[in-house]
């Protein structure tokens, strides 16, 4: 029997401990997609407590708390922080075969030195060490990104975003490269309630007033010429619903005329606006040579009662199963007929998408990036050991894997990073099971190259993060 947690974690063979241990656990981390917060980056936020840390905004353990019957006083209520912590620690035990389980205590493990798994009867104790650890110095933002040796990290940013923290730390010199990313899908969002406010609001901050949708998209391209400047090379779009509707573009500036009436739309023509505006997006992400991930098959917002009390985000999404397939295609297939299909990382929050997706993107790729069309990595309710086993195989199945870019963390926490360690590990333990059965040589070196490649390499080099290092010692210098 196997200890829990120990060196060999996840590896169930000597050639994967040897791909882990050799070629994937010290590479640096490229963080190219997650929600935190540049501000708090900037100001190295601190955190009174371990729930502060590790609840605040996190759904993915709300969601296991509302599960194991927790009241929502105890989730995201006036419960103090220490009675919070408290309720977690009483789910943790329930939370076996989810990957949560072992996130608490890699994390409470790499970053605190804490072994003992936690439980209610514990709990007091460790809420002491950790906390007494956390008011001292290096438990700040920037420390947790530090110590997860940590090169870069793309954030998740509106177009109408000043982006000033991402200045300030690149003006500061902030040894760890945070950039931002391009996230339209409010621009999109043309039904939204808070639609013509958001045209308000992006007519102010890029000086330019929007009359018409010729106006719109201009306002938007000087938005995406502002992003770049700083450094910006991602951008990323939540799509809960793949659509694809030909129009053209006076049909939808007579669509965009009678919304900024106030008028309402039908589905029709929300989907040809959306259609229309995100492949003239698509046009400005290839003239800049940005890469573009769409996230797709999101069903958000299910519970209409906890939305109107606690809004989105807030642990009350699942998976869409909606088709994909042929809107995806002919998007893809105009774009690629215009020369103007730039990189892009396919994700579907439904795991049955998988096959759909790798034969999609072996059908773009062009001979001029390797990996050109990803397969993105398994993402929010499949970052688990079987939904990333599942994605990787599907992926090395029908595509190349050796192209593959890796793991993001996805995550609004500073704790997060130990998700890549989880991945590193399996990913090795997939390989290392290969050469097990004699499916694959047992060449070190060989199978050493793509583990550091798919671990750090790839992504390094599909990004250009390089390019924007420039750009900003450039900029610093002048």
């Amino acid at each position: 029997m196997k200890a829990f947690l120990d060196d060999q974690f996840l590896l169930n063979s000597e050639t994967a401990e040897k791909l882990y241990h050799q070629f994937a656990k010290d590479l640096p981390i490229i963080d190219y997609h997650c929600h935190l917060s540049p501000k708090e980056i900037y100001e190295n936020k601190t955190f009174q407590n371990i729930t502060e840390a590790w609840l605040y905004g996190d759904h993915y353990k709300w969601r296991a708390m509302r599960a194991n019957g927790i009241p929502e006083t105890h989730v995201t209520g006036d419960a103090s922080d220490q009675e919070k912590f408290l309720a977690w620690a009483k789910t943790v035990p329930m939370t076996i075969g989810n990957p949560l389980y072992h996130w608490t205590h890699l994390e409470l493990r790499r970053y605190f030195g804490v072994y003992e798994l936690l439980n209610e009867a514990n709990a007091d104790i460790i809420w002491q060490k950790v906390n007494e650890k956390l008011q001292g110095e290096g438990f700040g933002a920037r420390d947790f990104i530090l110590k997860s040796n940590v090169e870069t990290v793309v954030t998740t940013d509106d177009p109408i975003d000043s982006l000033s923290y991402h200045q300030k730390l690149r003006e500061e010199g902030f040894s760890v490269q945070v950039l931002p990313g391009f996230r339209p899908d409010k621009a999109l969002d043309i039904t939204a309630d808070l639609f013509i406010d958001y045209v308000h609001q992006l007519a102010e901050v890029s000086a330019t007033p929007i009359h018409s949708y010729e106006d719109f998209l201009k306002a938007l391209h000087k938005r995406i010429d502002f992003f770049h400047e700083q450094g910006c090379l991602i951008s990323d779009h939540a799509i809960n619903e793949m659509v694809y509707e030909e129009t053209t573009e006076e049909e939808v500036e007579i669509i965009f005329d009678k919304r900024l009436s106030n008028q309402r739309l039908t589905k029709e023509e929300s989907i040809k606006f959306k259609t229309h505006t995100f492949i003239a997006l698509c046009r400005a992400y290839c003239e800049r040579d940005w890469a573009m991930q769409l996230h797709i098959n999101a069903l958000r917002n299910n519970n209409s009662k906890m939305l109107e009390r606690l809004g989105p985000d807030t642990g009350y999404d699942a998976m869409n199963d909606e088709d994909i397939a042929k809107p995806l295609c002919r998007i893809m297939d105009q774009l690629e007929r215009e020369h103007a299909l730039t990189k892009t990382i396919l994700y579907s929050l439904n795991p049955r998408d998988n096959v759909v997706i790798s034969t999609l993107a072996g059908s773009f790729q062009d001979g001029t990036t390797p990996g050109k069309i990803q397969h993105g990595t398994a993402w929010w309710f499949n970052d688990t050991k079987q939904g990333m086993t599942e994605q990787m195989m599907a992926l090395s199945s029908i595509g190349l894997i050796s192209r593959f870019i890796g793991m993001l963390t996805d995550s609004r926490s500073f704790l997060s990073y130990t998700r890549h360690e989880y991945f590193r590990r399996l990913l090795c333990d997939i390989i290392g099971e290969w050469v097990e059965k004699g499916e694959v040589p047992n060449d070190l070196s060989l199978l050493g190259d793509i583990v550091k490649g798919i671990s750090y390499e790839n992504a390094k080099q599909y990004f250009q993060f390089e390019r924007a290092g420039q750009q900003n010692q450039k900029r610093i210098n002048t």
